[in-house]
């Protein structure tokens, strides 16, 4: 069975404070802590600030470099694409990830995409063109939007992204019109899950807390499994990301998570 290396989206969150962090432990010392009970963190803020080789080096030195990360795309790159500048942007954020991929601890850069962004000749074209940006890192999409895994092209694509050693992040997202079901899949050495809750209620409000406002009971938790097995049987290494952050939920479905992944391994 493949690595099954499991975590939190973000981890440097104040209000987890009496659920997981001390309340007396200083917020640099979140990360130190969040390393020695996991071993594996997805990294947002990069999403929302381009990132730099010094925030990163100092990211793996107070981790003690015990973490494996997969850090998020740039907004510039997949939210916010300017024309004329998105090659450049591409370049910057490739160069900030060289202490991360230069000491084997990025696991891989995941570019999630908008509900706007379409199986459509022009989307699939800049996705090519930002692929080959990144070549010879790990890379892994999230696609929002289900006309991705529509019946007639889903086979495509997958095929698409395996030919390219790209991966296909399976989430885990309210049942709403045209976001995409999970559908476990494994398109490149890695296999990527993503669990944001199921708050349709706010799922397309602006409050981002409100929208991962949301804890998987244990029996939602153990539904996953077969999907965990599933993909863990063809793939190098599984990552399992929570991103319902608010509350501390994030930890403490992850860490459930965690044990009933190493049941499995036990079986």
């Amino acid at each position: 069975m493949a690595e099954i290396l499991i975590g939190t989206s973000g981890y440097d969150y104040p209000e987890w404070r009496g659920i997981f962090y001390a309340n007396e432990l200083p917020r640099e010392e979140f990360l130190a802590f969040y390393a020695e009970h996991f071993g594996a963190l997805e990294l947002n803020y990069t999403y929302y600030g381009m990132p730099d080789e010094r925030q990163l080096s100092g990211m793996v030195r107070r981790s003690n470099g015990r973490l494996r990360f997969s850090v998020k795309a740039h907004k510039s790159l997949t939210h916010e694409i300017s024309v004329s500048g998105w090659r450049d942007a591409a370049k910057e954020f490739r160069a900030a990830l060289y202490p991360l991929a230069n000491r084997g601890l990025l696991l891989s850069v995941l570019f999630q995409f908008p509900q706007s962004f379409h199986y459509s000749v022009d989307e699939r074209k800049y996705l090519d063109s930002l692929m080959r940006e990144f070549e010879g890192l790990p890379r892994v999409v999230e696609f929002r939007h289900d006309s991705w895994q529509g019946p007639r092209v889903v086979e495509r694509v997958t095929a698409a992204l395996a030919e390219r050693g790209i991966g296909w992040c399976v989430t885990d997202m309210p049942g709403l019109r045209h976001l995409p079901s999970m559908r476990p899949a494994v398109t490149g050495q890695v296999a990527y899950l993503r669990f944001h809750g199921r708050n349709a209620a706010a799922w397309h409000g602006t409050n981002a807390r409100d929208r991962y406002d949301y804890l998987y009971t244990e029996s939602e938790l153990e539904s996953f499994l077969p999907a965990v097995t599933s993909v863990a049987a063809s793939a190098q290494i599984v990552q399992i990301y929570f991103n319902n952050h608010a509350k501390g939920q994030a930890v403490v479905n992850a860490r459930k998570m965690k044990i009933l992944c190493e049941a499995l391994g036990d079986r």
